[in-house]
Protein backbone atom coordinates (compact mmCIF):
# COMPACT_ATOMS: atom_id res chain seq x y z
CA UNK A 1 0.00 0.00 0.00
CA UNK A 2 1.47 3.35 -1.05
CA UNK A 3 1.96 5.93 1.71
CA UNK A 4 0.47 9.07 0.11
CA UNK A 5 1.20 11.87 2.57
CA UNK A 6 3.55 10.67 5.32
CA UNK A 7 4.79 13.03 7.97
CA UNK A 8 8.42 12.06 7.43
CA UNK A 9 10.53 10.81 4.54
CA UNK A 10 13.70 9.10 5.73
CA UNK A 11 16.23 9.08 2.89
CA UNK A 12 19.02 6.50 3.17
CA UNK A 13 21.76 6.33 0.53
CA UNK A 14 23.01 2.73 0.39
CA UNK A 15 26.36 1.66 -1.01
CA UNK A 16 28.12 -1.57 0.02
CA UNK A 17 27.06 -1.52 3.67
CA UNK A 18 25.78 -5.07 4.14
CA UNK A 19 27.59 -5.27 7.50
CA UNK A 20 25.65 -2.33 8.95
CA UNK A 21 22.42 -2.01 7.00
CA UNK A 22 20.24 -4.27 9.15
CA UNK A 23 20.95 -2.24 12.29
CA UNK A 24 20.11 0.98 10.47
CA UNK A 25 16.84 -0.31 8.99
CA UNK A 26 15.78 -2.08 12.20
CA UNK A 27 16.13 1.20 14.11
CA UNK A 28 13.97 2.99 11.54
CA UNK A 29 11.17 0.44 11.31
CA UNK A 30 11.04 0.09 15.12
CA UNK A 31 9.91 3.72 15.51
CA UNK A 32 7.13 4.39 17.99
CA UNK A 33 5.74 6.99 15.56
CA UNK A 34 4.68 5.17 12.40
CA UNK A 35 3.63 7.81 9.86
CA UNK A 36 6.73 7.77 7.68
CA UNK A 37 8.22 6.40 4.50
CA UNK A 38 11.75 5.10 3.99
CA UNK A 39 13.44 5.83 0.69
CA UNK A 40 16.54 3.68 0.25
CA UNK A 41 18.58 4.70 -2.77
CA UNK A 42 20.74 1.73 -3.70
CA UNK A 43 23.71 3.55 -5.22
CA UNK A 44 25.06 0.71 -7.36
CA UNK A 45 26.00 -1.59 -4.46
CA UNK A 46 28.09 -4.61 -5.45
CA UNK A 47 27.77 -6.50 -2.15
CA UNK A 48 24.65 -7.94 -0.50
CA UNK A 49 23.06 -4.58 0.35
CA UNK A 50 20.27 -4.85 -2.24
CA UNK A 51 19.34 -8.33 -1.05
CA UNK A 52 19.02 -6.99 2.50
CA UNK A 53 16.84 -4.11 1.29
CA UNK A 54 14.52 -6.50 -0.51
CA UNK A 55 14.03 -8.49 2.70
CA UNK A 56 12.44 -5.38 4.23
CA UNK A 57 9.94 -4.94 1.40
CA UNK A 58 7.35 -6.71 3.53
CA UNK A 59 6.85 -3.23 5.01
CA UNK A 60 4.87 -1.05 2.59
CA UNK A 61 6.60 2.08 3.86
CA UNK A 62 9.86 1.09 2.17
CA UNK A 63 10.71 2.44 -1.29
CA UNK A 64 13.81 1.06 -3.02
CA UNK A 65 15.34 3.06 -5.86
CA UNK A 66 18.20 1.44 -7.76
CA UNK A 67 20.76 3.74 -9.40
CA UNK A 68 24.17 3.47 -10.94
CA UNK A 69 26.85 4.61 -8.52
CA UNK A 70 26.79 8.41 -8.32
CA UNK A 71 27.80 9.11 -4.73
CA UNK A 72 26.00 10.29 -1.62
CA UNK A 73 24.94 13.67 -3.04
CA UNK A 74 23.35 12.07 -6.09
CA UNK A 75 21.53 9.51 -3.94
CA UNK A 76 20.20 12.19 -1.60
CA UNK A 77 18.97 14.27 -4.54
CA UNK A 78 17.17 11.24 -5.93
CA UNK A 79 15.55 10.79 -2.54
CA UNK A 80 14.46 14.43 -2.35
CA UNK A 81 12.67 14.14 -5.69
CA UNK A 82 10.96 10.90 -4.65
CA UNK A 83 9.97 12.05 -1.15
CA UNK A 84 6.34 12.68 -0.21
CA UNK A 85 6.78 13.51 3.47
CA UNK A 86 6.32 16.89 5.08
CA UNK A 87 9.83 16.60 6.55
CA UNK A 88 12.94 14.92 5.20
CA UNK A 89 15.59 13.20 7.32
CA UNK A 90 18.85 12.12 5.71
CA UNK A 91 20.16 9.05 7.55
CA UNK A 92 23.47 7.37 6.68
CA UNK A 93 23.21 3.63 6.14
CA UNK A 94 25.94 2.72 8.63
CA UNK A 95 24.32 4.73 11.44
CA UNK A 96 21.09 4.28 13.38
CA UNK A 97 18.45 6.29 15.22
CA UNK A 98 16.75 6.06 18.61
CA UNK A 99 13.41 4.23 18.70
CA UNK A 100 11.43 7.29 19.82
CA UNK A 101 13.18 9.75 17.49
CA UNK A 102 10.27 10.41 15.12
CA UNK A 103 7.81 10.69 18.01
CA UNK A 104 9.93 13.42 19.61
CA UNK A 105 10.39 15.22 16.29
CA UNK A 106 6.70 15.02 15.46
CA UNK A 107 5.72 16.48 18.83
CA UNK A 108 8.03 19.41 18.16
CA UNK A 109 6.84 20.17 14.63
CA UNK A 110 3.24 20.04 15.88
CA UNK A 111 4.15 22.99 18.12
CA UNK A 112 5.54 25.03 15.25
CA UNK A 113 5.96 24.40 11.55
CA UNK A 114 9.65 25.10 11.03
CA UNK A 115 11.95 24.99 8.02
CA UNK A 116 14.67 23.11 9.90
CA UNK A 117 14.57 21.18 13.18
CA UNK A 118 17.85 20.25 14.83
CA UNK A 119 18.62 17.66 17.51
CA UNK A 120 21.55 15.99 19.21
CA UNK A 121 23.59 12.89 18.50
CA UNK A 122 26.42 10.76 19.80
CA UNK A 123 29.47 9.15 18.24
CA UNK A 124 29.92 5.39 18.44
CA UNK A 125 33.48 4.19 17.81
CA UNK A 126 33.62 0.83 16.09
CA UNK A 127 37.13 -0.01 17.30
CA UNK A 128 36.48 0.04 21.03
CA UNK A 129 32.68 0.48 21.37
CA UNK A 130 33.26 3.87 23.00
CA UNK A 131 30.36 6.34 22.94
CA UNK A 132 30.73 10.10 22.97
CA UNK A 133 27.62 12.28 23.20
CA UNK A 134 27.74 15.82 21.92
CA UNK A 135 26.37 18.89 23.63
CA UNK A 136 23.25 20.05 21.85
CA UNK A 137 22.11 23.55 21.04
CA UNK A 138 19.41 24.98 23.26
CA UNK A 139 18.19 28.27 21.80
CA UNK A 140 15.00 27.79 19.83
CA UNK A 141 12.98 29.56 17.13
CA UNK A 142 15.70 31.56 15.42
CA UNK A 143 15.91 32.56 11.80
CA UNK A 144 18.27 30.40 9.79
CA UNK A 145 20.91 33.10 9.63
CA UNK A 146 20.65 33.85 13.35
CA UNK A 147 21.16 30.14 14.00
CA UNK A 148 24.14 29.99 11.64
CA UNK A 149 25.84 33.05 13.19
CA UNK A 150 25.27 31.78 16.72
CA UNK A 151 26.49 28.21 16.25
CA UNK A 152 28.54 27.75 13.07
CA UNK A 153 31.87 28.42 14.78
CA UNK A 154 31.08 26.64 18.07
CA UNK A 155 33.53 23.81 18.71
CA UNK A 156 31.80 20.48 19.29
CA UNK A 157 32.16 16.81 18.40
CA UNK A 158 29.82 17.06 15.41
CA UNK A 159 30.78 19.72 12.92
CA UNK A 160 28.06 22.29 12.34
CA UNK A 161 27.60 21.14 8.74
CA UNK A 162 26.59 17.61 9.76
CA UNK A 163 23.43 17.13 7.68
CA UNK A 164 22.05 14.10 9.54
CA UNK A 165 21.43 15.99 12.80
CA UNK A 166 18.49 17.95 11.41
CA UNK A 167 15.24 17.37 9.58
CA UNK A 168 14.19 19.68 6.74
CA UNK A 169 10.80 20.79 5.52
CA UNK A 170 10.43 19.29 2.05
CA UNK A 171 8.57 22.27 0.56
CA UNK A 172 11.29 24.57 1.88
CA UNK A 173 14.00 22.49 0.16
CA UNK A 174 12.12 22.30 -3.13
CA UNK A 175 11.11 25.98 -3.16
CA UNK A 176 14.73 27.08 -2.75
CA UNK A 177 16.14 24.35 -5.00
CA UNK A 178 18.35 23.08 -2.21
CA UNK A 179 19.94 20.05 -3.81
CA UNK A 180 23.38 18.67 -3.05
CA UNK A 181 26.21 19.30 -5.48
CA UNK A 182 27.37 16.03 -6.96
CA UNK A 183 30.88 14.69 -7.48
CA UNK A 184 32.48 16.45 -4.53
CA UNK A 185 33.45 15.02 -1.13
CA UNK A 186 32.39 18.00 0.98
CA UNK A 187 28.83 18.44 -0.26
CA UNK A 188 27.56 19.05 3.30
CA UNK A 189 29.97 21.99 3.75
CA UNK A 190 28.51 23.63 0.66
CA UNK A 191 24.85 22.76 1.27
CA UNK A 192 24.37 23.76 4.92
CA UNK A 193 25.27 27.49 4.62
CA UNK A 194 22.79 27.77 1.75
CA UNK A 195 20.11 26.07 3.85
CA UNK A 196 20.49 28.53 6.72
CA UNK A 197 20.66 31.54 4.43
CA UNK A 198 17.19 30.66 3.10
CA UNK A 199 15.60 29.27 6.29
CA UNK A 200 13.03 31.58 7.92
CA UNK A 201 12.74 29.52 11.09
CA UNK A 202 14.94 26.96 12.84
CA UNK A 203 13.87 25.02 15.92
CA UNK A 204 15.75 22.56 18.12
CA UNK A 205 15.21 19.70 20.56
CA UNK A 206 18.04 18.75 22.86
CA UNK A 207 17.43 14.98 22.80
CA UNK A 208 20.04 12.53 21.50
CA UNK A 209 18.26 10.96 18.53
CA UNK A 210 21.07 9.95 16.17
CA UNK A 211 23.99 7.54 16.62
CA UNK A 212 26.86 8.20 14.23
CA UNK A 213 29.19 5.26 13.71
CA UNK A 214 32.91 6.02 13.43
CA UNK A 215 34.33 3.11 11.47
CA UNK A 216 37.77 2.40 10.11
CA UNK A 217 37.90 2.57 6.32
CA UNK A 218 34.80 4.71 5.81
CA UNK A 219 34.84 7.36 3.09
CA UNK A 220 35.47 10.22 5.52
CA UNK A 221 38.08 8.34 7.56
CA UNK A 222 40.42 7.47 4.67
CA UNK A 223 43.02 9.67 2.98
CA UNK A 224 41.84 10.85 -0.43
CA UNK A 225 43.58 13.73 -2.18
CA UNK A 226 40.29 14.77 -3.76
CA UNK A 227 39.12 15.84 -0.28
CA UNK A 228 41.87 18.44 -0.16
CA UNK A 229 41.04 20.03 -3.51
CA UNK A 230 37.28 19.85 -2.96
CA UNK A 231 37.70 21.99 0.17
CA UNK A 232 38.95 24.78 -2.11
CA UNK A 233 36.18 24.22 -4.67
CA UNK A 234 33.58 24.57 -1.90
CA UNK A 235 35.24 27.74 -0.55
CA UNK A 236 35.30 29.22 -4.07
CA UNK A 237 31.58 28.58 -4.53
CA UNK A 238 30.55 29.79 -1.09
CA UNK A 239 32.53 33.01 -1.49
CA UNK A 240 30.96 33.65 -4.91
CA UNK A 241 27.48 33.12 -3.45
CA UNK A 242 27.81 35.19 -0.28
CA UNK A 243 29.87 38.11 -1.62
CA UNK A 244 26.80 39.01 -3.69
CA UNK A 245 24.45 39.01 -0.69
CA UNK A 246 23.79 42.39 0.92
CA UNK A 247 20.91 41.42 3.22
CA UNK A 248 22.86 39.61 5.96
CA UNK A 249 25.75 39.95 8.38
CA UNK A 250 28.53 38.00 6.65
CA UNK A 251 31.29 38.15 9.28
CA UNK A 252 30.83 34.57 10.53
CA UNK A 253 30.43 32.95 7.12
CA UNK A 254 33.45 34.89 5.84
CA UNK A 255 35.54 33.58 8.74
CA UNK A 256 34.41 30.06 7.94
CA UNK A 257 35.15 30.38 4.22
CA UNK A 258 38.56 31.96 4.84
CA UNK A 259 39.43 29.13 7.18
CA UNK A 260 38.62 26.64 4.44
CA UNK A 261 40.85 28.50 1.96
CA UNK A 262 43.76 28.40 4.42
CA UNK A 263 43.24 24.81 5.48
CA UNK A 264 45.15 23.03 2.73
CA UNK A 265 48.30 25.03 3.44
CA UNK A 266 48.42 24.16 7.13
CA UNK A 267 51.02 21.79 8.54
CA UNK A 268 48.35 19.40 9.84
CA UNK A 269 46.92 18.93 6.35
CA UNK A 270 50.37 18.55 4.81
CA UNK A 271 51.09 15.69 7.21
CA UNK A 272 48.02 13.88 5.88
CA UNK A 273 48.04 14.78 2.18
CA UNK A 274 51.56 15.96 1.48
CA UNK A 275 52.59 19.40 0.22
CA UNK A 276 50.35 20.65 -2.58
CA UNK A 277 50.98 24.39 -2.28
CA UNK A 278 51.38 24.93 -6.00
CA UNK A 279 48.27 22.98 -7.08
CA UNK A 280 46.08 24.60 -4.44
CA UNK A 281 47.29 28.09 -5.35
CA UNK A 282 46.22 27.53 -8.96
CA UNK A 283 42.61 26.63 -8.16
CA UNK A 284 41.90 29.28 -5.50
CA UNK A 285 39.79 32.27 -6.57
CA UNK A 286 42.18 34.84 -5.08
CA UNK A 287 39.91 37.83 -5.69
CA UNK A 288 37.12 36.23 -3.73
CA UNK A 289 39.53 34.99 -1.08
CA UNK A 290 40.74 38.54 -0.44
CA UNK A 291 37.16 39.82 -0.15
CA UNK A 292 36.17 37.26 2.49
CA UNK A 293 39.42 37.56 4.49
CA UNK A 294 38.09 40.49 6.55
CA UNK A 295 38.91 39.14 10.01
CA UNK A 296 42.14 40.93 11.10
CA UNK A 297 44.06 37.70 11.64
CA UNK A 298 42.93 36.38 8.27
CA UNK A 299 44.03 39.61 6.58
CA UNK A 300 47.56 39.07 7.89
CA UNK A 301 47.51 35.41 6.94
CA UNK A 302 46.27 36.23 3.44
CA UNK A 303 49.18 38.61 2.81
CA UNK A 304 51.71 36.05 4.06
CA UNK A 305 50.17 33.28 1.98
CA UNK A 306 50.35 35.40 -1.16
CA UNK A 307 54.07 35.93 -0.50
CA UNK A 308 54.81 32.33 0.43
CA UNK A 309 52.87 29.44 2.06
CA UNK A 310 56.01 28.80 4.14
CA UNK A 311 55.64 32.24 5.72
CA UNK A 312 52.03 31.46 6.57
CA UNK A 313 53.01 28.23 8.31
CA UNK A 314 55.80 30.01 10.19
CA UNK A 315 53.35 32.66 11.38
CA UNK A 316 50.93 30.02 12.66
CA UNK A 317 53.73 28.21 14.52
CA UNK A 318 54.79 31.48 16.17
CA UNK A 319 51.17 32.10 17.18
CA UNK A 320 50.95 28.69 18.82
CA UNK A 321 54.25 29.22 20.62
CA UNK A 322 53.15 32.62 21.96
CA UNK A 323 49.82 31.17 23.18
CA UNK A 324 51.60 28.36 25.02
CA UNK A 325 54.06 30.80 26.55
CA UNK A 326 51.25 33.09 27.77
CA UNK A 327 49.26 30.19 29.21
Amino acid sequence: MEIKNPKFSIIIPVYNVEKYLNQCLDSVFAQTFTDFEVICVNDGSTDGSLKILEEYKIDDRLVIINCTNGGTASARNTGIDAAKGEYIWFVDSDDWIETNALEILNNKVLECKTDVLGFNGKLKYEEDEREDADKGFSEDNLTGWEYYNKYALVRRKFHFVCVVLRIYNREFLKKNKLYFQQNILHEDNLWIPYVFYYAKQVSVVNDILYIYRIRTGSKMQTVNLKKLFDIVHVANQLSTFFIRKDDIDKSVVYREISGEFFKGFMSAQIKVYGNHDSELSKIIDWQNFEKVAIYPRHKRMFVLLKISPMLLRLYVRIELYVKKFIN
